[in-house]
């Protein structure tokens, strides 16, 4: 038989089956429970006799099938995992078995009377000692205040053994930065962080090369991971990104994950890693390529990013909020493409941030710049103003409009698709100065042709008026990332044979 094949966290019962197992003797479908209660869900297929007791046994319960076959499912006693098994072609489709409530724990009156017994005659003892570590810790930040003109970070951090506990609050951040502390969740940053990161990780093969340094696949517990290794000059760069994706709440579906930072040294050179997930179709600009691509597939992928910068562009209020980002090196090479055709935004180096709490810019220290190609009017002018964040959030608009241009230049339409080709590919060199890219985008006003033919396609001529609108001269004309969305949402719907689930995705 042929089965359904996906894994976490790419596997949903909206999600695009893009694996397939072949060759099978029964299909299945599960649903686990790990014990904080998450719950995963999984397809795939059992091609050995030897593997049916582990996955489909004879003590299954019958269900009712759904006219792909026979149909059992088996529910431990725990209630931790449910695997419904079937024969006949994908007949593992469809929605995932259900896992029984999970029962709340009952408190048992004698283990509470135990508990108490047991704890009361520590608490005082817990307090002093509480108090006493806070009275040594002022002591000792005080003597590293003291003695900060004298610290020496190669010396420091060749101890591989040292341990920093970092208070949890709005210094965090700031405390983090300053010791080049370098792990994290990139939802937050943990209380105890041990400088072991890079030593977890086994570098398998580079990827990728370019002006930052390199990037590399490697295997981090099991798992593929991108390795993102910075050159020891480009230290700015590595902290902003670092502190970028140490953003509370910046994670989301069509951000690039994050794993972690650290600062490790290899044949004497100092090596600066910023570990992400992985994803093994490349950037956007590879993709394009190599790939001709669907209407379904042009949607699908631009509004993946449209998502993506909402989210970036939107600060998020609350105890625990995000601030408003922009990114200002949106380009293909920095997009990445995900099993299921979504897209997730990286490289967040000369990120900014904007807080209207305060009403501060954070602009970060890097001396970069970015890429000329894809910069906005105002920035080859030099007109923008840097202490306003709309100015910056439009900017980003501006790379976006040339961003889609070269997805919809890849989009097949009469059955023709043009070869791919960057921005302005007929204007400029291949690498462009700022007085090339000023002559031809300020005054000369010329931006990517489109071609004739989209004006006969719907859905390629609604995206010409919309990449339009995002490089505009002026940047007061420019959309904003959310009516982007609304837009593509909108153009999606026109069409009955595309279908969008409730967070906005597009499912081909």
């Amino acid at each position: 038989y042929k089965c359904y094949s996906c894994e976490p966290p790419d596997c949903a019962d909206t999600a695009i089956h893009a694996h397939y197992c072949q060759n099978a003797i029964q299909c299945w479908k599960s649903r686990t429970r790990d014990p904080e209660g998450n719950e995963n869900v999984q397809r795939g297929c059992t091609t050995e006799h030897e593997q049916l007791p582990l996955y489909c046994n004879q003590n299954q319960k019958a269900v009712t099938g759904d006219g792909t076959g026979p149909k059992k499912r088996h529910v431990s006693s725990t209630g931790m995992y449910n695997i419904e098994c079937c024969t006949g072609d994908y007949c593992n489709n469809g929605s995932f078995p259900e896992l029984p409530p999970m029962k709340a724990p009952v408190a048992d009156p004698f283990v509470l009377k135990m508990a108490a017994a047991i704890l009361l005659p520590f608490g005082t003892v817990v307090i002093l000692a509480i108090s006493a570590i806070f009275c040594m810790r002022r002591a000792h930040k005080k003597r590293m205040n003291a003695s900060r003109t004298k610290f020496d970070p190669e010396t420091y951090y060749t101890n591989d053994d040292v341990l920093r506990a970092t208070s949890a609050g709005d210094s965090t951040l700031r405390e983090y930065l300053q010791h080049s502390v370098t792990s994290g969740s990139g939802s937050g940053l943990p209380l105890l962080i041990q400088r072991t990161l890079a030593k977890q990780v086994s570098l398998c093969e580079c990827i990728g090369r370019g002006r930052y340094g390199e990037v590399w696949r490697g295997i981090w517990h099991g798992e593929s991971v991108a390795v993102k290794i910075f050159f020891s000059r480009d230290e700015d760069s590595w902290k902003r990104e670092t502190e970028i994706y140490g953003t509370v709440l910046l994670r989301h579906e069509n951000i690039l994950g994050y794993v972690g930072s650290d600062m490790t040294s290899r044949n004497s050179c100092t090596q600066l890693w910023l570990i992400t997930h992985y994803y093994p179709q490349g950037s956007l600009f590879d993709f394009l390529n190599r790939t001709a691509i669907t209407s379904h597939q042009m949607i699908t992928i631009c509004l993946s990013i449209a998502n993506g910068m909402v989210h970036l562009h939107t600060e998020i209020f609350g105890t625990e909020g995000k601030p408003a980002i922009a990114h200002r090196d949106l380009k293909t090479k920095n997009i990445l493409i995900r099993a299921n055709g979504t897209c997730v935004i990286a490289d967040f180096g000369l990120a900014v941030m904007h807080s209207q709490t305060t009403n501060k810019i954070d602009i970060g220290n890097t001396a970069r710049v970015g890429t000329k190609r894809y910069m906005a009017p105002e920035v080859l002018d030099e007109s923008i103003s840097m202490e306003c964040f709309d100015a910056l959030r439009k900017a980003d608009i501006y790379a976006i409009g040339l961003i889609f241009w070269e997805v919809c230049r890849r989009t097949i339409s009469c059955g023709i698709a043009e070869e791919y080709k960057v921005p302005y590919f007929d204007y400029v060199s291949s690498d462009p100065g700022f007085d090339e890219m000023r002559k031809v985008v300020c005054v000369d006003n010329y931006r990517p042709s489109v071609q004739n033919r989209w004006t006969s396609d719907p859905f390629l001529a609604s995206m010409s008026k919309l990449m339009r609108e995002c490089w505009h001269m002026n940047p007061n004309v420019r959309l904003p990332a959310l009516r982007i969305k609304k837009t593509l949402l909108k153009l999606a719907s026109s069409d009955e044979n595309i279908k969008i689930t409730s967070d906005g995705e597009v499912i081909v």
